[in-house]
């Protein structure tokens, strides 16, 4: 009996060592959420290798909760000194206690390696072609549109959205290319906001269904910071379109996303609605993200 128990609450105690790790996932978790339109995206094209004079990232934001990593560990060392004096209260003397102490600092030497080795990793770069380039010059937040800015920090063009260019659904005067390049932009400082639970960002940028259905996602995972790598990535513009009191426009997006360490790139193909009010100094708000088959 006196061995069952010991058993018992050794293996008790190397569970309290094991502090599991958080799934990480890019904005909308490769699913399909608010607006869904329909709109036909353009070809899958395979993501191109950044180029190597991409601006630094800036530093990935370190773990708001790293103490809480240590906790098990050290919560282990005190419950083996505890577990050293039951056991020979017990009656565990000798060989008996002796290998069974042994196995539990086993246990808590291997923790504290796997805590430091985890601690140094997140510390180190990520290659180039993985980072969020350009992102080290950007505030620290995004701020709300100003009047007369939208989405991708573009002045409205000067033709009405009703006047229809000669390119399919996009009007007249629109800076397509600056639209596009800002887009891109804005993707990956959103999926840098998402990672580290960024609320305040992610309120500025969506509308009230997007931003619900994101901050569900942030609450599911406890608030635990995460990190995605984004490589190759494209955007087109789709359409620029009116509808009753908004208009909305269409983005795009694909390359290869690696959501959990040491994990091969998964390819994706996304398109992000965004919408704005016809009237009103309102800029654009992410409205819904669409999964491409």
């Amino acid at each position: 009996m006196k061995a069952f128990l010991t058993i018992l609450m050794a293996a008790g105690f190397a569970g309290g060592l094991y502090v599991p790790d958080a799934d990480a996932a890019r904005v909308g978790g490769g699913r399909s959420m608010g607006m869904q339109r329909s709109v036909t995206p353009p070809p899958k094209t395979t993501p191109q290798q950044a180029a190597p004079a991409a601006a630094p990232a800036a530093a990935a934001a370190q773990p708001a909760a790293t103490g809480s990593r240590w906790l098990g560990p050290l919560a282990g060392i005190a419950a083996g000194l505890g577990l050293g004096y039951l056991f020979s209260q017990m009656g565990f003397g000798g060989a008996m206690g002796g290998v069974i102490l042994a196995l539990l600092g086993g246990l808590v030497l291997f923790a504290l390696l796997r805590a430091y080795s985890r601690r140094n990793a997140a510390a180190q770069p990520m290659p180039q072609s993985m980072q969020y380039a350009g992102l080290g010059q950007q505030p620290a937040q995004m701020p709300s549109a100003p009047p007369g800015t939208d989405f991708g920090g573009l002045r409205q063009p000067a033709a009405p959205l009703q006047n229809v260019a000669p390119a399919p659904n996009v009007p007249a005067g629109f800076d397509v290319a600056g639209f596009v390049k800002q887009g891109k932009i804005n993707f990956l400082r959103l999926q840098e906001a998402n990672d580290r639970g960024d609320l305040e960002t992610l309120r500025d940028v969506c509308n009230d269904d997007m931003y619900a259905s994101l901050q569900a996602e942030i609450a599911a995972r406890k608030q635990a910071p995460q990190h995605t790598e984004i490589d190759g990535l494209e955007a087109t513009l789709i359409e620029v379109v009116t509808e009753g009191d908004n208009h909305l426009a269409s983005l795009s997006f694909s390359g290869s996303s690696r959501e959990d360490a040491g994990a091969a790139p998964q390819q994706f193909q996304e398109i992000w609605h965004l919408q704005k009010p016809v009237s009103g100094g309102s800029g654009w708000q992410l409205a819904g993200i669409q999964q491409v088959s």
